[in-house]
């Protein structure tokens, strides 16, 4: 659990720095217009997005119905009550696996996401709890992910399906669904193209690899996970629009986590699309795809020392 935290407290650090200087700003202030004024515009430079934003401010109006000095404590735990208010229940075991066999998870994303190094991560780690995982090499116009994915393959022993640069990616699809059951995997990744959202007919295309694993494997996909690039910040919100719309998609990986000082769109994105994020990306190694939590999402965005709860 220490070491869990410790990475997680240590991968937010930018986001916790940014934001820490912006609220001590509202530190022993006085409750007036212009304070509200100055929360507001701090809460959206976390990159909470307008829904998650009126919402606290609502809530705030409520609690704060003084014109005293603001306190710390006081307004650190509201922030903390109220964004993880704002957050779905964790997922108990985002490790589990339906009965259905194999499972059957599509990965999509946009181009530099890290999606093709997340669909590595997830099938290091569930080589690791001793799962049999075969990856699809869906992304077939950039020949770099092929040899990303093989190298993840050789380094967690998954197994690999993949087909010359340029083919067809539904077919690609197909044939890791078929090879799947055929070898008694318990998991297929299918890794797919960084296609550009706003470009349609690739959209199309990722509707077509649906239709034809939900042929093949009744069901499929099981998950259909969006990854996303915290650096983004708003920008991720309209991706994840666009890629839910195509394909459905009921979970989020969000990476480079480590790299943003916005990690408040993890907020933005559960509260816009109802998507909840099931795992963060805190840095470059396989351990370092992490199950995502509320409260210690919220409590190392917020400075709150994890160390600090009873039990740990």
């Amino acid at each position: 659990m220490a070491g869990f935290l410790n990475r997680f407290w240590q991968g937010l650090r930018g986001t916790r720095e940014q934001m820490g200087q912006r609220w001590r700003q509202l530190i022993g202030r006085s409750v007036s217009a212009e304070f509200w004024d100055d929360l507001e515009e701090q809460l959206y430079l976390a990159d909470l997005g307008p829904e998650a934003v009126e919402r606290i401010l609502e809530r705030a109006h409520r609690r704060l119905q003084t014109d005293k000095p603001v306190d710390e404590a006081a307004l650190m735990s509201l922030l903390e009550e109220e964004m993880i208010r704002l957050l779905p229940e964790d997922d108990p075991d985002p490790w589990a696996l339906s009965p259905e066999h194999p499972n059957v998870w599509l990965v999509l994303g946009v181009n530099g996401a890290g999606k093709t190094t997340s669909v590595g991560k997830l099938a290091s780690a569930f080589r690791a709890r001793n799962r049999r995982v075969l990856i699809g090499a869906a992304d077939t116009f950039r020949a770099a992910a092929n040899e990303q994915l093989a190298v993840w393959a050789r380094r967690s022993g998954a197994e690999l399906v993949q087909q010359a640069p340029g083919a067809d990616p539904a077919a690609v699809a197909f044939d890791a669904v078929v090879a799947g059951r055929g070898r008694g995997a318990d998991l297929v990744l299918i890794d797919t193209a960084g296609r550009l959202h706003t470009k349609t007919p690739l959209m199309q295309e990722l509707g077509k690899i649906v239709r034809v694993i939900g042929r093949e494997c009744p069901g499929a996909p099981h998950r259909t996970l969006l990854v996303v690039d915290a650096t983004t910040g708003q920008n991720g919100v309209v991706q994840a629009r666009q890629f839910a719309e195509a394909a459905g998609a009921d979970g989020i990986i969000l990476t480079k986590l480590d790299g943003t000082a916005k990690g408040g769109v993890v907020i933005a994105i559960q509260q816009e699309l109802g998507i909840p994020v099931r795992w963060v990306g805190l840095g470059e190694g396989a351990e370092d795809l992490m199950p995502f939590s509320r409260t210690d999402f919220v409590g190392a965005m917020l400075g709150h020392d994890p160390w600090a709860r009873p039990g740990l």
